[in-house]
């Protein structure tokens, strides 16, 4: 699965647009992000709550790459930090042009490492958060 690129208000991951905030579950399955779980805390999906983290991550999920919109506007709320942090599981939360990069990066490295050294190996589980603005969320 390759994220093709990014601008307000859509996303496209492998050939399909997407005109909302999505999950990249472990699975490949992409979710709608469910900012209404921060909203209802902050008064802002710009803040991620800990209710959201928990949603997010998943059991095995070691790196979760969160992006940040387009203007480097979300930040993880010190609970969701605390919770990501008790749950092992590191974060990559960068603006999301960039965070696209380093996941489709991630993706290849993976894949090549795996087919070279551990043939028939499963590959590292993280997920992706993506998040941009729309009218809506400015």
């Amino acid at each position: 699965m390759k994220i093709e690129g990014t601008r307000f208000g859509s996303i496209t991951i492998g050939g399909t647009n997407h005109d909302h905030d999505v999950l990249i579950r472990l699975s490949g399955k992409i979710r709608k992000r469910k900012k209404k779980l921060s909203k209802k805390e902050y008064g802002t999906s710009h803040i991620v709550s800990e209710q959201e983290a928990e949603f997010v991550c998943e059991r095995g999920c070691t790196v979760l790459i969160i992006g940040t919109g387009q203007l480097d506007n979300v930040q993880l709320s010190p609970e969701a930090e605390i919770y990501f942090q008790k749950k092992r599981c590191r974060i990559v939360a960068e603006p999301t042009p960039l965070a696209i990069k380093r996941f489709n990066e991630s993706r290849k490295i993976q894949d090549q490492a795996l087919s070279r050294y551990l043939p028939g190996a499963t590959r590292v589980r993280f997920n992706v958060c993506v998040r941009w603005h729309t009218e809506e969320t400015r």
